[in-house]
């Protein structure tokens, strides 16, 4: 596995990060030099993914602390730099949780507040490449047993939106035991659902198993329950931005077809998850804040123009047409196989989250 990874700091101390909203046809990078920065790079989804949102939050507040300093300004700078970060995005509670710990590692430091929110972020960005790696670990043993059962044939595994590296940080959660596999020598290949309406399948699953060699197929996002009636999927593995306490998941809008689909079709349907999208105050999927945004992402498709080659949008329907987006739907834990995380497998139960993490009981 490369080194290389979605967030990294600057020899003067700022941050960087790619801008995935021009991948896959444009690799560039932002710096972010204020929370601002970070906050918007979070809003309009240059970054994206639980644990990536998460680590630019926390690196956020690094940077409000620095700038409280070199300018001189009071404590409810810091304060409101908090408040906005917390408003970035309502679902994915990485966010929150990231914000938590930076907020009580100032609260509780008798240092320099400034190298403690640097040590801090960097610490949560490190404590999610090793997480990643683990949820690896223990998710590459349903790749190995298929495998085993199919003779080393192919296997099949279908993904929705993109909880790979470019979510997190270094390994991502639904692609550490692919690529895991993949370097046992483990024939895998990938169909990948284009994830309407921002296509992050298109654009950031399909950009990085090209970069990692691993084999997949992309598909339209209606296209995964024929799949697997035609005995075409193995196993489908997806991410989540928030896990309640019941073991319901919220993830990307449509994950919930799929693993309706997976159910109907007797085909295991698996969450890979980081312990940091766990939400253990919330007893239910249905209490989740289900993020709407703006009518426009569904209106509009974003693209490299075959004519000009530069990046250009195209409206697909009548201009005064309105359009629903929805960013996240909930699926029930009944209709989840099992759970994956760092510390091992578990069932999508508050019995099985327990089991795995007693300090939430």
């Amino acid at each position: 596995m490369s080194k290389f990874r979605t967030i990294w700091t600057t020899e003067d101390r700022f941050v960087e990060v790619i801008d995935q909203k021009l991948l896959p046809h444009e690799f560039v990078t932002r710096k972010l030099m204020t929370y601002k920065d970070a906050e918007v790079a979070i809003k309009d989804m240059t970054v994206r993914g639980a644990p990536l949102i998460g680590a630019t939050a926390a690196y956020g507040v690094y940077l409000a602390v620095r700038e409280k300093q070199e300018k001189g300004l009071d404590d409810a700078f810091i304060a409101t730099a908090f408040a906005d970060l917390r408003a970035s995005r309502p679902t994915a509670v990485n966010l929150f949780w990231a914000l938590d710990k930076m907020k009580n590692a100032l609260e509780s430091s008798s240092g320099d507040l400034l190298e403690t929110s640097w040590s801090m972020a960097n610490q949560i960005v490190e404590d999610d490449v090793e997480t990643c790696r683990m949820i690896g670990v223990h998710g590459l043993p349903f790749i190995e047993e298929i495998s085993k059962r199919k003779n080393g044939e192919v296997v099949n595994i279908l993904t929705h939106c993109n909880a790979g590296m470019l979510g997190c940080i270094e390994w991502g959660t639904i692609t550490s035991p692919i690529y895991q596999a993949l370097e046992k020598g483990i024939k895998v290949h990938v169909w990948v659902d284009e994830t309407r309406p921002r296509n992050q399948g298109s654009n950031l699953t399909c950009y990085e198993l090209t970069k990692h060699g691993v084999p997949h197929t992309l598909i339209v996002d209606n296209a995964g329950g024929h799949l697997m009636q035609h005995g075409m999927v193995d196993m489908v593995i997806v991410g989540t931005d928030r896990t309640t306490r019941n073991g319901d998941v919220a993830n990307k809008i449509g994950t919930y077809l799929k693993a309706l689909a997976a159910h109907d079709n007797n085909i295991p349907f698996y969450v890979a998850l980081p312990s940091t999208t766990l939400d253990m105050t919330m007893k239910s999927g249905f209490d989740i804040p289900i993020e709407e945004r703006s009518q426009d992402e569904v209106k509009y498709m974003i693209g490299k123009s075959v004519a000009t080659g530069n990046m250009d949008s195209v409206l697909i329907c009548p201009i005064t047409t309105n359009a629903s987006n929805y960013g996240f739907d909930v699926t029930p834990a009944k209709y989840v196989s099992k759970i994956i995380t760092e510390r091992g497998v578990c069932d999508a139960s508050e019995a099985g989250l327990l089991e795995l993490f007693p300090e939430f009981k």
